[in-house]
């Protein structure tokens, strides 16, 4: 990465450390971000989204231990999974770590996080301090954007900062997969294929999250 664009991570990072909330690049498109732990620019974020209640808003993690963070153990099937595809596009939803925002799980004990595939997004997190939304920077709805100068204006009037990476790839968003109990339920099929995901499913060793 260039100077440049440390310079700018840093700025948006700054941004949500300070409880704003900002679209940044993803591994596919821009994204919505917002630091997990920071009630009031979840409520905000899922305003400008105009995101449906009753919808949870996946997050994403500079490395595995940040993950560990926000869920309440890996079991040796998500652990076997995320070090496979971690960094990547695959959401794997687990048992969520105690007092997480309502936002995050919409009241289930369920959250979605991954470690993506794009740098500038993992950058961003780990200069943030934390897990951040991951969320497509769009209007609920509406296409995906794959620049900056894609973005709704209406959606970037209500954000704190964009963080331009350039153009992202586009193509299929990260694949969505809930493990429990050692079983595998298929929530969204995405980039990482269906057929790629079943030689994982033999038992493993067990990684603990910091949530339990």
């Amino acid at each position: 990465m260039t100077p440049e664009l440390h310079r700018r991570i840093e700025q948006a990072a700054e941004l949500l450390r300070r409880g704003g909330i900002v679209a940044y690049p993803t591994e596919t498109f821009y994204g919505l971000g917002a630091l997990a732990s920071s009630q009031e620019a979840l409520e905000r974020l899922a305003r400008a989204k105009l995101r449906p209640e009753g919808k949870p808003l996946p997050v994403l993690a500079a490395d595995l231990d940040t993950a560990a963070e926000v869920v309440a153990g890996f079991e040796p099937l998500a652990a076997r999974l995320a070090a496979r595809f971690w960094p990547g596009p695959l959401t794997l939803v687990l048992p969520a770590a105690p007092g997480l925002a309502r936002e995050l799980t919409a009241g289930s004990d369920t959250i979605g996080v991954r470690v993506p595939g794009s740098e500038v997004a993992r950058e961003l997190s780990r200069r943030a301090g934390g897990c951040i939304v991951s969320t497509s920077a769009n209007l609920s709805g509406g296409p995906p954007a794959t620049t900056s100068a894609e973005l709704d204006p209406g959606l970037v009037a209500q954000l704190d900062g964009v963080l331009d990476g350039g153009p992202t790839p586009g193509g299929l968003a990260s694949t969505v997969l809930a493990v429990r109990d050692g079983q595998l339920t298929l929530l969204r099929a995405g980039a990482v294929p269906w057929e790629a995901l079943l030689p994982f499913t033999a038992p493993a060793g067990t990684l603990q999250g910091r949530g339990g």
